[in-house]
């Protein structure tokens, strides 16, 4: 007999995604939520539903159950204005200091953020010749998007993802045609060496971070997936990670909530930290 989804199961699907990893899933989203139960029946062979939910709760299929309901939209370059910013406005001075610079990707999904992120600072050191050490962590909740993003390997379509003509993207990707507008990308390792990927629950209380730690903090289209009530708490606990003078850059819909006080506007979506 096989199980059906039912709106007891869509209802409650919703309550434990919120409860594990904080992401809000509205009434109009039911139909998506019904697919993506449908594909856990096959992936962790439910039998019953019940069975599966208080299994869940003991910790059992927590992660394939996150994994399902994450959202991975992501492109090379995606509001590539911020990695114009960071390249003319950031680097050219905080590349001629001793002291390591320090990035985070709070949303790295399948990877395209975090190596855009790492081709611009590679191309930055490069042309403003900088032996300063450098590091990238990207983070997720979702442990089977990280390691598509540590393989590396993409096909990509330019006339959707238009790929930036303002820095040398040869020598940070293996770059092959496929077709008249689709390109496969290999990231080289020496790219890779950047990059640290590690797994984040954003509803932590705390981020195993040091206060203060991060020069630059890419936080985009991450925070509209919660509650608004949770959006700003969230916001402000990265926020915290983020040194005094360094940059957040957030999504096109997203705003500084809480932190409007502590942050001046810079532009589409740029903010300094002024204060704690």
């Amino acid at each position: 007999m096989s199980v059906v989804v039912r709106d007891a199961e869509i209802n409650k699907a919703k309550e434990l995604i919120y409860e594990l990893a904080g992401i809000h899933l509205s009434n109009d989203k039911d139909l998506a939520i019904k697919n993506r139960l449908n594909k856990l029946i096959k992936s962790c062979n439910i039998q019953n539903f019940d069975d599966f939910f208080s299994q869940l709760k003991t910790g059992k299929f927590k992660q394939e159950f996150i994994n399902t309901f994450t959202n991975n939209k992501t492109d090379f370059f995606r509001e590539d204005f911020h990695f114009v910013d960071m390249l003319d406005r950031i680097l050219p001075h905080r590349l001629k200091e001793s002291e390591p610079l320090k990035i985070w990707c709070s949303a790295s999904s399948t990877g395209e953020e975090p190596y855009s992120i790492a081709a611009t600072l590679s191309y930055g050191r490069d042309i403003y010749r900088s032996n300063t050490p450098c590091s990238i962590l990207a983070t997720d909740i979702d442990t089977s998007v990280l390691e598509t993003a540590k393989i590396g390997e993409y096909v990509v379509d330019t006339c959707i993802t238009p790929l930036p003509e303002w820095l040398d993207l040869e020598n940070s990707f293996d770059i092959t045609p496929k077709s008249e507008r689709n390109v496969f990308i290999k990231v080289k390792p020496s790219l890779k060496n950047f990059i640290t990927f590690k797994q984040l629950n954003l509803q932590l209380s705390t981020y195993p971070f040091g206060i203060n730690e991060f020069d630059i903090i890419f936080c985009r289209n991450q925070i509209i997936y919660f509650k608004i009530e949770d959006q700003e708490k969230v916001l402000k606990k990265i926020f915290s990670y983020l040194k005094i003078g360094g940059t957040l850059y957030l999504g096109h819909s997203e705003s500084p909530l809480g932190i409007q006080n502590k942050v001046e506007k810079l532009g589409q979506n740029i903010f300094i930290k002024v204060m704690d």
